[in-house]
């Protein structure tokens, strides 16, 4: 059994998906679940439309025409025939979503409404994926990962049932994959209330990794854009190199601090059973790309880590006390029950200055309750730049610009 994942950027458009058809095409007579991830930058459309609808200051109709737009244009380049289930599967979703928008489920609880129309992206995806792959000849089945992975209610940010999602997947999801190539969704679950959540942001990895665990897969492939594990994205340094191969505590570090190739969870139910992680390109899918195993005898070269859209959240005493133990106890109490996940931070005598990813909804929580007792400001539109195993004495430490 072997588990390949599919980001975004890999079904964002028509070709795209054909494009994912054809690397499968390669494995059509071994056991393979795939996850698929929202379509191109669905998820952040989807996101202004729960942030529309829950403000209630901004018309949701054109946002929404204009995702139904997208999709609907994929799939009539895929699959042009007007009769085809597929356009009745994709109508029925849209609906669900505009009966709950209509119904107003959830519109006291941001993260709950959150989960519940953000899942639609995944939802969306893989039917279109799976009926184009059963036009182009290559039998699958479509299943709904909610019935499988199932979570607490901390809504986007579900934690998982390990115990009862690893009794479901090999009672009902083992049989399944071990007949017919699988056709799942990235990022969603489900709490005991079959309300849907959400594992976190870019948590499709994760989703693979959670399925490789419980089928005890031979292996999990993440298809990427790149070719592989790089030292720095390529985009923004022209010298970045590719990882051959790293382990996974390498790769865990790496992921903590930000690294996009690999969602910072997905790694340890891999480690716990030995499963290797390949990150290969679906561009150029017969090129090697990085895995990521035990083996430890490699070393690393310099790797430099940016994150873009960081806000610099500065906090000082009001009488000029010192920031003690106390006090930081009582900030790490309150950044926790805001669920924001400190990225870098410094203390002085009389300052605490923390780097956390832009979440405006998140941080103005945090900012009111920190106002009640000490001096708070917010600065946005950072960038934070991290170089990890620096192997040059000019090398950056982590910086916040």
């Amino acid at each position: 059994m072997k588990v390949f994942k599919f980001g975004g950027a890999s079904v964002k458009e028509s070709k795209a998906v054909r494009n994912v058809a054809e690397i499968l095409g390669r494995y059509k007579s071994g056991e393979l679940l795939v996850v698929i991830s929202a379509m191109g930058k669905t998820t952040n459309s989807l996101e202004n439309l729960v942030n529309a609808f829950y403000s209630g200051d901004t018309d949701i109709n054109p946002i929404f025409a204009e995702i139904k737009a997208f999709h609907y244009n994929i799939i009539s380049e895929l699959i042009p025939d007007s009769k085809a289930p597929i356009h009745t599967d994709i109508e029925d979703l849209f609906l669900e979503m505009e009966c709950m928008l209509e119904r107003g489920v959830g519109k006291d609880d941001y993260d709950m409404i959150y989960d519940q129309i953000v899942s639609y992206g995944e939802l969306i995806s893989t039917r279109i994926v799976s009926d184009y792959l059963q036009s182009a000849g290559i039998r699958n089945k479509w299943v709904d990962a909610r019935n499988f992975i199932i979570t607490d209610s901390t809504y986007r940010e579900g934690r998982v049932n390990w115990e009862e999602t690893s009794r479901i997947i090999d009672r009902k999801l083992k049989p399944i994959a071990e007949r017919s190539l699988v056709i799942t969704q990235g990022f969603i679950g489900k709490d005991n209330f079959n309300n849907t959540t959400t594992l976190g942001r870019e948590g499709s990895d994760y989703s693979a990794a959670i399925f490789a665990y419980c089928l005890k897969a031979e292996s999990l492939t993440i298809w990427k854009d790149v070719a592989g594990v790089m030292n720095a994205d390529p985009k923004r340094l022209a010298d970045a190199v590719k990882l051959e191969q790293i382990n996974y505590n390498q790769a865990i570090e790496l992921a903590y601090y930000g690294a996009s190739v690999i969602h910072p969870k997905t790694i340890q139910p891999l480690q716990s059973s030995d499963i290797p992680l390949y990150v290969s390109s679906f561009i150029n899918p017969d090129e090697k790309g990085t895995v990521v195993n035990n083996d430890r005898s490699g070393g690393l070269p310099s790797c430099y880590i940016f994150k873009d859209e960081q806000s610099l959240i500065s906090v000082s005493t009001r009488n000029f006390s010192f920031i003690a133990e106390d006090n930081l106890g009582d900030l790490f109490t309150l950044f926790s029950e805001c669920r924001i996940r400190i990225n870098v931070m410094q203390n002085s005598a009389i300052s605490f200055s923390v780097c956390v990813d832009t979440d405006e909804r998140k941080i103005n929580m945090l900012k009111e309750r920190l106002s009640e007792d000490f001096i708070v400001s917010v600065t946005t539109g950072c960038m934070l730049v991290t170089v990890y195993n620096s192997n040059d004495k000019d090398d950056l430490v982590p910086v916040i610009g």
